[in-house]
């Protein structure tokens, strides 16, 4: 079987600018991404889809292909990491290179492992699954959140109120790191989570989404902690 990692890093971000080639504990934080890929040695090809001619040198700096350039269709900001694989896949395909599965890798995923990646590729291959995509737990109980109304607070659930946490159901979110599909299923749903998706549960210290600077602080001193770093 042939595969593909597919590192989705368009130029524009608004909320932390240039944030796909900002530079993270010491090297640009795509270049984690990168190399966590062809550590992996799970991947025929590693790539980088970028509409951006700085990120897109940071890509062949650190190993990856950049074959061609994002379309501008796919990427503005309506665009879906799906139509972007898509896109991939399509032009690939064009240029003679089909692949049986790929992984979509965000570049702003610092804490994922070559071993993770494996781990992923591997139960792939070997169950019945469509894809394969990193959660987390939710450290409160989703359950017994509450909301405001009229100014006041209330509970969203009142039947869980008296409920103690450990006998409410685990709720998880998605970590926002990879998806690991096989193409034919996604080529049959467009989408990266699937009616047969397996879990790889990440600990909530080793995930951090990154949206904002203060998210860029916590992750940077996460990583640090991880890895014992100054």
């Amino acid at each position: 079987m042939k595969s593909i990692a597919i590192i989705t890093a368009r130029g524009g971000s608004k909320r932390i600018p240039r944030k796909n080639a900002k530079e993270f504990c010491g090297k640009p934080i795509i270049a984690y991404s990168i190399l966590a890929a062809l550590g992996s040695g799970a991947f025929d090809t590693v790539m980088v889809s970028t509409d951006d001619d700085e990120i897109a040198s940071i890509a062949k700096q650190y190993g990856a292909e950049v074959p061609f350039m994002r379309s501008e269709k796919t990427s503005n900001d309506f665009a879906t990491s799906a139509d972007v694989i898509a896109e991939v896949l399509e032009k690939y395909k064009e240029r003679g290179k089909e692949y049986d599965t790929f992984i979509c890798l965000y570049p702003t995923a610092p804490f994922v492992t070559s071993e993770q990646l494996k781990e992923a590729m591997d139960k792939l291959e070997n169950n019945d699954v469509d894809s394969v995509m990193t959660i987390v737990r939710f450290s409160f109980p989703p359950q017994r959140a509450f909301i405001l109304k009229d100014g006041m607070l209330q509970y969203q659930y009142p039947e869980n109120a008296s409920k103690r946490s450990q006998d409410l159901m685990p709720l998880y979110h998605d970590c926002g790191q990879f998806y690991a599909c096989k193409t034919d299923s996604f080529n049959r749903y467009h989408s990266l989570v699937m009616p047969r998706t397996m879990p790889i549960e990440v600990p909530e210290e080793q995930e951090q989404d990154i949206d904002t600077d203060s998210d860029w602080i916590m992750a940077e001193l996460k990583y640090k902690m991880l890895n014992q770093t100054e």
